[in-house]
């Protein structure tokens, strides 16, 4: 079945951009987020130190796995030959940042709900992450540059990062809505 271009059911490509060109979008792309997710995980980790040090603990290593992780996908750029675009870069750390500004609710001190909220972009960072190996790995039976047992490892690596994560905000979702849930179910048991 021909499809028409222009239908919107093909992606119809640039006159001059090429798979490598594409590739190198994609792979600067997951630069800058990984670039994030390293800033924001260590940044995690700090700020709850003191508050929760078992939540400290555990982002650390994680932060220092993302690090990792971030390292391997610039090794994989260079067996590649894609550049660097750090403009990229920039823009993520700009963002990550920014990010750091919100408030969530609280001008002055920071918000119970931040830390549960950092977690869920962390884990949907990891997600990303996740799908990049996947798809590198899927690369990687046609292009002998990309290995692919280190990406399988690399996508192990992703999935048992997802779970510690999710249990992570799990407990934090419990912490955070405690008090909440314990007010509504005394509430409801006065009406009865």
């Amino acid at each position: 079945m021909d499809i028409p271009k222009g239908s919107g059911l093909v992606h119809d490509r640039r006159p001059n951009q090429t798979d490598a060109d594409l590739l190198g979008i994609y792979l600067n792309d997951h630069l800058a987020g990984a670039t994030l997710g390293t800033d924001r995980a260590r940044s995690l980790a700090e700020s709850e130190a003191e508050r929760d040090p078992a939540l400290s603990d555990a982002v650390g290593p994680i932060a220092d796995e993302i690090a990792e992780d971030r390292a391997d996908l610039l090794h994989i750029m260079r067996s590649l030959d894609v550049p660097v675009r750090h403009y990229k870069i920039v823009a993520g750390r700009l963002a990550e940042r920014v990010g750091r500004l919100k408030a969530n609710g609280r001008v002055v001190r920071r918000s119970p709900l931040a830390p549960m909220l950092e977690l869920e972009l962390l884990r949907l960072g990891v997600e990303g992450k996740a799908a990049a190996w996947r798809t590198l790995r899927r690369l990687a039976d046609a292009d002998d540059r990309l290995d692919p047992g280190r990406l399988d490892s690399l996508l192990e690596r992703a999935e048992r990062q997802l779970e510690t994560l999710e249990a992570l905000r799990l407990r934090q979702v419990a912490e955070t809505f405690q008090p909440w849930s314990e007010a509504m179910a005394a509430s409801q048991g006065s009406r009865v």
